[in-house]
């Protein structure tokens, strides 16, 4: 099932104790972002009254404080690319302060554990969603995998968390 809209932005919400992420492409291409890597790009830093008025960070905040845990895993290779210091700079400090764990698995110190090479969303270890992405870093769709078994989801989650380090120990930001 292909989930859009306010389908995906329910569900994606919808989890009762963790979220987590795994993020494999060195770079996305999100329109509604170019302001912003606009901005960045010429120095400025992210205004800090963001942390409580963007709507996905006020989200983050809220299922932090009712003890829903997010977390995220992100795999690079160093030096990072300009997105990808964007993405730490920008919104992953940002996602730490409202309480997601956003790690980051370096792949030039850490030999790939044996992760697949494709972004999903693991909620409650239950629920799969792939997200599918053109070349150019566009997504192109996010498909939930129904009657799928979830184990193999379980330990590629497990299996990132273990190796990877904390975005305020790996990319030391603000």
């Amino acid at each position: 099932m292909l989930l859009d809209g306010e389908d995906w932005s329910r569900f994606v919400h919808s989890f009762q104790h963790e979220r987590f992420r795994l993020e494999t492409r060195p770079g996305y291409t999100v329109p509604e972002e170019e302001e912003e890597l606009r901005r960045w790009r010429s120095g400025e830093e992210r205004p800090a009254a963001e942390l409580h008025t963007d709507p996905y960070l006020v989200k983050v905040r809220g299922h932090a404080r009712a003890g829903r845990r997010m977390r995220r895993v992100h795999t690079v290779t160093s030096p990072l690319n300009e997105h990808l210091r964007f993405q730490c700079e920008w919104g992953y400090a940002f996602s730490v302060q409202a309480g997601e764990e956003v790690h980051l698995l370096d792949f030039t110190t850490t030999p790939d554990p044996g992760l697949p090479a494709q972004d999903f969303w693991l909620l409650d270890d239950e629920h799969i969603v792939l997200m599918h992405y053109a070349a150019d870093g566009t997504q192109l769709g996010r498909e939930l995998l129904e009657n799928t078994d979830p184990a193999p989801y379980v330990r590629y989650k497990n299996l990132a968390l273990e190796h990877a380090m904390p975005l305020t120990e790996y990319y030391k930001v603000g």
